[in-house]
């Protein structure tokens, strides 16, 4: 599968790099490697080179900004269903701009 792919410093699960619906998703672990980034994983996500801003709920799913009422297993499966939101034409805002890097609602982090 895509986790573990692309190379570089990690192992398995640590990064994932793949095409899916036409769109580039890419992620990688982030944080010190230790026990606690393990217990509170920190993902660096982006479609298409923009960021995608994922939580991770007490449960230990993850929702992104695109959908709030969602929840899903994994970083990968949570950037997939972005994607899947994403409209013809459609990117995600880049929140680091002009939104003091937080999501400010409306059109559900997305920009056309």
């Amino acid at each position: 599968g895509p986790e573990g792919a692309g190379g570089g410093p990690g192992g398995p699960g640590t990064r994932f790099d793949e095409m899916y619906r036409g769109r580039r998703i890419q992620g990688v672990l982030t944080g010190p490697g230790d026990r606690a980034a393990a217990a509170d994983p920190r993902w660096q996500v982006t479609v298409d080179g923009r960021p995608l801003h994922l939580m991770r709920r007490a449960d230990g799913t993850w929702l992104s900004m695109v959908d709030h009422y969602r929840s899903y297993p994994t970083p990968l499966e949570a950037a997939r269903a972005a994607v899947d939101e994403l409209g013809p034409g459609e990117q995600l805002r880049d929140t680091a701009h002009g939104h003091g890097g937080t999501h400010q609602g409306g059109h559900r982090g997305l920009h056309a």
